[in-house]
């Protein structure tokens, strides 16, 4: 292929030479080919190398989970093409194709021959577009499952036993079905590794250096974060006075700017009138960076793990629980009740979750080789007067909603840690405050609140949720058809009389929809323990 230089109006050409070859041991001779120059068009289009033979398209794109899901794997770099064989088999265990980039142009040939004389033939020959990125299956198709019962030499499908197809009665689950136990989960890898044997290197490395340096090493594959985060149980005896010399440090490496001074200023002046920030809170009185935030928190304060100010970021020096006063710092970790039980369903409650375990991901569908996140230094910060040309700056300022709570307002999120004095309502600061003044001692779950103070809160904040959410949404639940779940198959109840028959029975099946999607997933649901692991 040989790319010619000479645009015309705009359009970009390219000269193409295909000559047709002969089988060896044939005695006919070649028929010769044709050159052509085609015009190169800008168009984008991603490849997929399917590892089988296609003779059905639609079968084909049903395997890959269908257009919509192959667009959405696009949008996303960081993920995986994942394949089916059976895709109607929901114990088919999936292949990964890896996303790389590519320089590729599919050219489509069309060959016109004579019948009489097959070598008079006209090629013609166009670029339909550039292939940008390519996805390859290079892993294995292993781990393979069949539903089947194998003994005397015959196998038994047990798919119609084990998969609900339709609404069963009770009879269909008391019956006496052959065990099939699938594994819980397959390898995190789909390619082989040849290890032969050999000790892990980070193993190797962290074995041979002093102790106070092996603790930096957590696992086999990443050390720990450099953050110097101090972290404070509510048993510890004492709190630290001073921040750790290697936090000062990594502030002042990264402290080079202008915008980044005043930021620490404000921190150290809201510490010195607060001395308990969380770390929304100071998020939504900050335009900072979070990464860099990150780094200035351990400098001015340490963390609290447990008691009545977990998850909260203490002014270093100050002990909570020695202060009388430190009571309307205390965190209160409220939830939204989701429930039929507390009269409020998913559908009907204008609050998402942060995250559910409904979208979790399995390690062979996220790729590895995707780009790394940009560092703290590429991180832009404007600085002086800006122009017409100069980008709008980012703001990293939550809103107020983040960390306060007040009367007909909604919270953001269906988790939510609140500072006490942060619960802007009458009804709230009178149970806080109804012992005022004969405080004795802190408790671990209450602090220097009356016991069971928090469980009250709870209750007050989820009766003014609960009024808000029937204001904006006044129509009746009965409205709208009741959605029940039966394994894979779901259907709607469309018939307004037998609603109040299916009552109890869709309420269990409520309830367990509600623990599926608000179970904690590895580390990742729980906002304190994610908090936790940036700083390890």
């Amino acid at each position: 292929m040989a790319a010619a230089g000479a645009p015309d109006q705009g359009e970009v050409k390219l000269n193409f030479t295909l000559k047709e070859l002969s089988l060896s041991g044939r005695s006919e001779e070649a028929t010769p080919g044709s050159s052509s120059a085609v015009e190169l068009r800008n168009k984008k289009l991603v490849c997929v190398e399917y590892p089988a033979m296609v003779t059905s398209v639609e079968r084909m794109l049903e395997t890959l989970g269908g257009e919509h899901t192959v667009t959405k794997t696009f949008s996303d770099p960081s993920r995986r093409l994942e394949m089916r064989f059976r895709p109607q088999d929901p114990f088919c265990h999936s292949m990964c194709g890896n996303r790389l980039l590519s320089s590729n142009l599919l050219l489509r040939v069309r060959r016109r021959a004579r019948k009489k004389d097959p070598r008079d033939a006209q090629i013609q020959m166009d670029i339909v577009g550039i292939i940008g990125t390519t996805y390859k299956f290079q892993g294995m198709v292993d781990f393979q499952c069949l539903a089947v019962d194998s003994q005397g030499g015959k196998n038994t499908s047990l798919y119609d036993k084990i998969i609900l197809r339709k609404a069963e009665n009770q009879a269909f689950f008391e019956r006496d079905v052959p065990y099939f136990l699938p594994p819980a989960i397959f390898s995190r890898l789909d390619s082989p590794v040849d290890y032969f044997y050999r000790p892990d290197a980070v193993q190797k490395l962290a074995s041979s250096l002093p102790s106070r340096v092996s603790k930096n090493f957590i696992g086999l594959n990443r050390a720990r974060r450099p953050h110097n985060a101090i972290f404070v149980s509510f048993v510890d005896p004492t709190v630290p006075t001073e921040c750790l010399e290697a936090a000062r440090v990594n502030w002042g490496r990264l402290c080079l700017k202008e915008q980044d001074l005043e930021s620490e200023e404000k921190v150290k002046k809201m510490f010195e009138s607060r001395p308990i920030w969380s770390r929304n809170a100071l998020k939504a009185n900050l335009n900072l960076h979070p990464e860099k935030l990150k780094l200035l928190l351990p400098v001015y304060a340490y963390y609290m793990v447990t008691g009545p100010w977990r998850s909260l970021w203490v002014r270093l020096g100050y002990d909570p629980r020695k202060s009388v006063e430190s009571k309307q710092y205390q965190m209160l970790d409220f939830r939204i009740r989701v429930s039929s039980k507390y009269g409020c369903t998913p559908p009907n409650i204008p609050v998402k979750a942060k995250r559910s375990t409904l979208s979790y991901s399995l390690p062979t569908t996220l790729n590895k080789t995707a780009p790394p996140p940009a560092s703290l230094m590429d991180i832009p910060a404007p600085e002086g007067p800006g122009t017409s040309r100069d980008p709008q700056p980012v703001s990293f300022q939550l809103k107020e909603s983040a960390y306060m709570f007040r009367e007909g307002m909604l919270p953001p999120h269906r988790q939510m840690f609140y500072q006490l004095c942060d619960l802007d309502v009458d009804s709230i600061r009178e149970v806080i405050n109804q012992n005022d003044g004969k405080e004795q001692t802190c408790d671990e779950r209450d602090g220097w609140c009356v016991v069971g103070t928090t469980d009250k809160l709870r209750d007050i904040i989820s009766t003014m949720v609960k009024k808000v959410v029937r204001a904006k949404k006044p129509e009746k639940q009965d409205r709208y058809p009741k959605r029940r779940r039966t394994g894979h198959l779901k259907y709607m109840v469309r018939d307004a009389d037998l609603e109040g028959e299916e009552e109890c029975d869709n309420k269990e099946d409520e309830e367990e929809n509600e623990e599926d999607e608000f179970q904690p997933s590895e580390g990742s649901e729980n906002e304190m323990e994610t908090e936790i692991l940036d700083y390890m």
